[in-house]
């Protein structure tokens, strides 16, 4: 099973994932994290990547799809994926398209998580209470803000991206995790089944 989650910030996407990867035994990458594992081992791509880091530059869509076919290559990515981070542009969509289809593999669903965005501050400063010392360092309004406009102007159109091919399937997200969970799970259901 191949996913893709979207959602703005506070949407409860790494909830969901976590969720995914326990039920269905696949694996979350993170671009993040792929990013550091390649330049940590040292990878021909990774070495590209930390030159272009070390410069300050962003990493370019090209670099990140090839640190991705590399990933979903290794055997723990064998039953499948979600990708958490990527895509954000619908540059990076159509990249990621091209590359499945050179692979031979398609997407099994790509989840929308629909909330509130008024809700969503609510939500962050929750998740500051809940892990007092250790709460991330965007958890609040200011960073949100700035979090949100940058998911409307570059991020949404890849919902619209997704839906324009008939693949987006969009959850209400502002329900409790079980409901949310249930609402993903008959999502997947309907397309493994189509």
């Amino acid at each position: 099973m191949r996913l893709i989650l979207l959602g703005p910030p506070g949407a409860g996407k790494g909830t969901q994932a976590q969720r995914l990867v326990a039920r269905h035994g696949i694996v979350q990458l993170s671009t993040g994290d792929m990013l550091r594992a390649a330049v940590a081992a040292g990878t021909p791509v990774g070495l590209k990547a930390k030159a272009i880091m070390d410069r300050g530059d962003l990493v370019p869509d090209e670099v990140m799809v090839q640190i991705i076919s590399d990933r979903i290559e290794q055997p723990d990515c064998a039953r499948g994926f979600i990708l958490d981070g990527f895509p954000r542009t619908v540059a990076q969509a159509e990249a990621l398209e091209a590359l499945l289809a050179r692979k031979g593999l398609k997407l099994d669903g790509v989840i929308e998580l629909a909330v509130d965005e008024s809700a969503l501050l609510e939500r962050i400063e929750g998740r500051a209470k809940e892990t007092a010392g250790g709460a991330r360092a965007d958890d609040n309004a200011a960073t949100l803000a700035k979090r949100l406009s940058v998911y409307r102007t570059q991020t949404a159109p890849v919902a619209e991206y997704y839906r324009g091919k008939g693949r987006l399937r969009t959850v209400n997200g502002m329900g409790t995790v079980d409901e949310v969970s249930a609402a993903i799970e008959k999502h997947l259901r309907a397309a493994t089944e189509a």
